[in-house]
């Protein structure tokens, strides 16, 4: 076994992979749209560049879910995304998600890598890894920005954003809001609802819950023990406060308490995907994630029309896990393996803050617009002793433990201007300086029964880098129905640190941090509306250079341990994104497709689950060999050739002034590959993904009841690999919900 191979997914696993709850249920929902405004009238706006803009006007590819699409489009947790935006994938752990968008966000599952796409909640980043499944409940909009965000993003961003807004109180809103249950297949039963409370002329608060209990998706054998359900209940409270026409101050805090059941997969020797929900486990399993979000927002408006704001959020939480990591229980024959599976049991606390203060012109006071900005970010890992631990149980009993502190930093000043130049044509140009630096790293890994042999590694180092990042884009507004743009954008993803190695002539030694990775965007666009606004088209290409990637790859002349590095040359990722939306009277649909080719740059490794050898095998030279070889042209990992997603729905009205409304949706994510060594005996291709879901809504008077089926065709799919595992996607979910709204 390559145990420092292992090792370096440590905070990988503990990060990343987790609960059984790989696909949370599709059923929530949350208050109906205004339906007050014609829908074909109605324009989407985009919150990426601080204020709020018409989609079809703004140079970004996007696509933007309003609260009416996510009820009828069944979005209700990030894994979702990716059956309704072009080109995204959502690689489900569990407790945590790696989103990948273009190729480009997440490769290696650890804490000591970032993540190339950023997740906003109501104007703050949230935490890059742990916690991720939290569910999407009284939510306003989603938006999913695909391309590197290097102007405003709060931690930077190679490839894109998703920023995600809750409801917020109403001033003089009346007692309003809504309650919604569920109950379909697996025991799935939930509750959620809002209610916005009126206080005074100036002051408002809203109160948002959401609870849910389902049973395992998953038939376990073996000798593990553990409860396998769901369990889940959050909460969030939002105070609005607007003391002057000038002040608002916006408050919100939400608490999560989600317990995941465990982390469950089956071992990928297994072949075919008939096992996906039917295998053993030898360990104990649990996985549960406590945290606790505040954002405070505050905008003061100054005579002259320029808005002074600040976002400042604090976020706490804990993360706690055990599962057996090899997705097996049994030896040959159906005798218990006396447990020697490998596991990891551990416990992590987290805690983020942040802080957001922009300056922003008027809105239409004349051609020159602009905004400015500053960022600060720290995010602390704190790994208590004794409750990190990965490894073999007895007999070999060379567990590894971890604890200690991973403390990072970021800040970054930013601006952008936009001037309109005559004949509708207009020129906007952003930059950022970014610096970043990972200090106060008092770690410690050792092994409890070799310490006596000198196995037992103290490291404190120090990474710092920074950059500059930006966009230029040319606009063109043709006429009221057509907007074409150019532009050329860059984003970074910070670097990090190695742990030490454990074993062989380099035990003790601390390799070099890994490098930041770079991307420059390369886009053009063409957006349109089309039979009197009745269609809305948005079409783009894209050419993306990607520099740095960062891969874990077995080290040179010791394939035995493994190190997080750079991939030397450039890589390339190229392709062509549509979307539509159509609305004719009571029928609506929308349509979105990715295509897109990815080259990963020149590198040379040994198959770090192979055999391996002592012999040369360096990054950027080789020499080729029959283990050493070159990977050079393989597609980018979780980059899928091509993503197709569509539905549609209509509005049958009955008397009385009932209304039926069926509704249908599919999906379809080509294969991919989980590692840049395309090795499919080894479990690295994820084969296609094509998912059906289908309602039928009764909505009378202000009572709306749904029949609802998601995966409607039961698609057993691998939605994720962690090396030696495979996770399965959610199967085929059904039910009925209830929603009042009152």
């Amino acid at each position: 076994m390559k145990i420092h191979t292992l090792w370096l997914s440590a905070s990988a696993l503990a990060l990343t992979l987790a609960s059984g709850a790989a696909a949370h249920a599709q059923t929530t929902a949350t208050a109906p749209a205004d339906t007050s405004v014609p829908a074909n009238s109605q324009e989407v706006v985009v919150t990426a560049e601080r204020r709020s803009t018409n989609l079809q006007t703004t140079a970004i590819a996007a696509t933007v879910l309003t609260q009416a699409d996510i009820i009828k489009k069944g979005v209700f947790t990030v894994d979702q995304l990716q059956f309704v935006s072009p080109s995204i994938t959502v690689n489900n752990f569990g407790q945590g998600n790696d989103v990948d968008i273009r190729g480009i966000g997440k490769g290696e599952h650890n804490s000591q890598t970032g993540t190339g796409v950023v997740t906003y909640r109501d104007g703050a980043a949230t935490f890059p890894g742990y916690f991720q499944e939290e569910p999407f409940f009284d939510i306003a909009g989603i938006e999913v920005l695909r391309g590197p965000q290097g102007t405003f993003s709060g931690q930077n961003a190679t490839g894109g954003a998703l920023i995600i807004n809750t409801q917020d109180p109403k001033i003089n809103g009346g007692y309003t809001g809504y309650l919604l249950g569920h109950y379909g297949n697996y025991n799935d039963a939930a509750l959620q609802g809002a209610v916005n409370i009126p206080i005074s002329d100036t002051l408002a608060a809203r109160v948002a819950f959401n609870g849910e209990h389902r049973s395992s998706f998953y038939n376990i054998g073996g000798t593990w023990t553990g409860d396998p359900n769901v369990n889940w209940g959050s909460a969030r409270l939002s105070v609005l406060w607007t003391p002057t026409q000038q002040i608002k101050i916006l408050w919100k805090t939400d608490y999560d308490y989600l317990q995941n059941g465990g982390y469950f997969g089956d071992a990928m020797t297994t072949k075919g995907t008939s096992t996906l929900f039917n295998f053993n486990n030898n360990s104990h399993t649990f996985a549960t994630d406590q945290f606790v979000r505040t954002i405070l927002k505050a905008d003061y408006v100054a005579s002259n029309g320029i808005t002074f704001r600040s976002v400042s959020s604090y976020q706490q939480g804990r993360t706690a896990w055990k599962g057996d990591i090899d997705g097996s229980g049994f030896v040959s024959g159906g005798v218990p393996s006396a447990g020697v599976d490998e596991f990891i049991a551990e416990a992590v606390n987290e805690r983020l803050y942040s802080e957001e203060f922009n300056i922003i012109s008027p809105d239409n006071k004349g051609p020159f617009s602009w905004i400015a900005g500053a960022y600060y970010q720290n995010n602390r890992y704190l790994f208590p002793p004794n409750r990190f631990v990965i490894g073999l149980p007895s007999p070999y009993g060379l567990n590894e433990n971890l604890e200690g502190v991973n403390n990072t930093h970021s800040s970054a000043i930013f601006g952008q201007v936009t001037y309109k130049l005559p004949h509708g044509f207009e020129l906007q140009a952003g930059v950022r300086y970014s610096s970043w630096y990972t200090a106060n790293n008092p770690v410690r890994y050792y092994v409890p029964s070799l310490v006596a042999f000198g196995y037992d590694f103290r490291q404190s180092q120090y990474y710092t880098g920074h950059n500059v990042t930006g966009k230029v884009s040319l606009n063109w507004t043709l006429d009221s129905n057509n907007f074409l743009y150019a532009f050329v954008a860059s984003g970074a993803k910070p670097g990090g640190l190695n742990t030490t190695l454990y074993f062989g002539a380099l035990a003790g030694v601390t390799p070099a941090p890994f490098k930041q990775e770079y991307v420059t965007d390369y886009e053009i666009g063409w957006k349109t509306r089309l039979f009197d606004n009745h269609v809305k088209l948005q079409l783009g290409a894209f050419y993306n250079d990607f520099r740095h990637f960062q891969v874990i790859i077995p080290i040179p002349n010791q394939p035995t341990e493994s190190t997080e590095q750079n991939i030397p040359k450039l890589t390339t990722l190229y392709g062509v994104e549509a979307s539509a939306q159509a609305t004719f009277g009571d029928f609506s649909a929308s349509t979105g497709l990715g295509l897109q080719h990815s080259s990963i740059g020149t590198f040379y490794s040994e198959d770090p689950r192979g055999v391996t050898s002592a012999a040369p095998c360096d990054l950027a030279t080789g020499p080729v060999s029959a283990l050493c070889k070159n990977y050079g042209g393989n597609s980018q990992t979780y980059a899928p050739d091509f993503t197709f997603n569509a539905s549609a729905q209509y509005n049958f009205r009955l008397a009385g002034g009932d209304v039926l409304t069926p509704s249908v949706n599919y999906a379809h994510i080509s294969e991919q590959w989980a590692t840049l060594y395309e090795n499919a005996a080894a479990g690295d291709y994820l084969a296609a993904r094509n998912i059906w879901g289908a309602s039928v809504a009764w909505t009378r008077g202000s009572v709306v009841t749904t029949l609802y089926a998601y995966n409607l065709f039961d698609d057993h799919y691998v939605a994720a690999v962690a090396s030696p595992i495979r996770l399965a996607g959610a199967p085929r979910q059904f039910g009925v919900s209830v929603m009042k709204v009152f």
